[in-house]
């Protein structure tokens, strides 16, 4: 599918028909995080999002467009709230704090749904080109923000100038990932705090500071 035929025709610039979409997106992306992508129907979508078939058609060509948006939709999500939490990302100690925040996240929710967006790159890398495309583009987006906060340490002399800040955040984030998945099998947060203390303390072989130990309250 070319993902630049995601719309059949121009979607109505109207804050009703912005609104509309919205809804349509936000429905299947709930339906997707319960269900998964091959148990939800675009019936499913309509009946959810009070929408017609019309409607569904006015904004989306198929199936495989709409999980498309679910992608945008919910990478944005949760890189907006990663964002946030890397923001003031300075040192070691504030990656460890990174860590508690994101071990308490999966805590709270028993490992239940793991990573929305690792949760959607199983589902949909290997059959939709355009889905991978968003997907790749998401774990990117995440790679980056921990990359600017690595950058900034090595700036200020807490990482070593030989380390490679890009390489590290992918560390980070594949072992963030695999956690996640394993978390949510056991529905135990354990694997994921092992994973990540485990890609800290590469970050920190290449860092001057001290790693700091201790675990989510």
């Amino acid at each position: 599918m070319d993902i630049g035929k995601t719309k059949r025709t121009s979607p109505s610039t109207t804050a009703r028909g912005h609104a509309t979409r919205l809804r349509i997106v936000q429905a299947a992306a709930e339906l997707v995080a319960a269900r998964g992508v091959d148990a939800t129907t675009l019936e499913d979508v309509m009946q959810a999002s009070r929408t017609s078939k019309s409607q569904i058609y006015h904004y989306f060509a198929d199936k495989e467009a709409l999980m498309c948006a679910v992608v945008k939709a919910q990478s944005d999500r949760v890189l907006e709230l990663q964002s946030g939490c890397l923001s003031g990302v300075r040192s070691l100690e504030g990656l460890r704090q990174w860590r508690n925040e994101v071990v308490s996240l999966s805590r709270a929710r028993h490992g239940v749904g793991g990573c929305p967006i690792g949760s959607l790159a199983s589902a949909l890398a290997d059959r939709s080109e355009d889905a991978r495309a968003l997907l790749v583009a998401s774990f990117r987006r995440w790679e980056s923000q921990l990359a600017r906060s690595l950058e900034q340490m090595q700036a200020r002399g807490a990482l070593r100038p030989s380390a490679r800040p890009g390489d590290l955040a992918t560390a980070v984030v594949s072992a963030l990932q695999g956690g996640l998945l394993l978390a949510q099998t056991t529905r135990s947060t354990r694997p994921l705090e092992l994973a990540l203390d485990m890609a800290l303390a590469y970050v920190a072989a290449h860092s001057t500071e001290d790693l700091p130990t201790g675990v989510a309250s």
